[in-house]
């Protein structure tokens, strides 16, 4: 026999800040909304997490349902319970946010009750749905707080990438430029790449040295900052 709450329930989702590296910008995914409450308004992609899944299954589902993309990088953020949240009820909802290399292959379509995904550029999003700007506000600064002292950035990246692809992506979250020498001195030092036996070629000038991350090096970048 089912157990019977004495108090009304809360209804709960998933909502994702989803990141990608696109011509030169991060980007991040959102979906126009197909029926009511702000029907035709863009938000973030997200749905009800169903009575039989975990928070992760469900946060991980919908990802895969707006982008075709399984086993991205996913991390838990924050979770949002304003009363006043949505118009149809009291809705929480816990927000993830997921990192997409950029050579995934997505295809970016709407869901059930999103009529179209499309990506945007991080500091040009329209107008939102429900408090969901104030969480890519969020969520974009976790993660630049945690490209100090986390491996995380790599998640944006192919499995190797040269030395200068690897800057441009710390300088496109971070929104800034970094000096091309320091930067290089401080990441081969962090002992958190390896170099590889091949070259990118195909570009003028000399041929780029290949890196990729090391995948044992976890636990040494979470013991010292990438950038002090």
């Amino acid at each position: 026999m089912a157990y019977c709450y004495e108090y009304p329930r809360p209804a709960v989702t998933v909502d994702i800040v989803a990141f990608t590296v696109r011509q030169n910008r991060l980007h991040v995914l959102l979906i126009r909304r197909g029926r009511a409450p702000f029907a035709g308004k863009w938000a973030l992609p997200g749905g009800f997490v169903s009575m039989e899944e975990s928070l992760e299954a469900a946060a991980a589902r919908e990802l895969a349902e707006e982008t075709g993309v399984e086993n991205a990088y996913l991390e838990q953020l924050y979770t949002y319970g304003d009363p006043e949240r949505d118009p149809r009820g009291r809705v929480i909802t816990v927000a993830y946010f997921a990192l997409i290399p950029a050579d995934a292959t997505v295809r970016a379509e709407g869901g059930d009750d999103a009529a179209q995904a499309c990506w945007f550029p991080i500091d040009d999003l329209p107008p939102l749905a429900f408090d969901h700007g104030k969480i890519i506000t969020y969520a974009l600064r976790r993660l630049r707080y945690k490209l100090e002292y986390t491996a995380v950035g790599f998640q944006l990246l192919p499995e190797t990438f040269t030395l200068s692809e690897l800057q441009q992506v710390y300088e496109i979250i971070l929104g800034e430029k970094l000096d091309k020498r320091n930067f290089r001195r401080r990441i081969l030092q962090s002992g958190v790449i390896e170099a590889t036996p091949h070259y990118q070629r195909g570009r003028e000038g000399r041929p780029a040295r290949l890196y990729r991350y090391k995948p044992d090096a976890v636990a040494e970048v979470k013991a010292r900052r990438l950038f002090p």
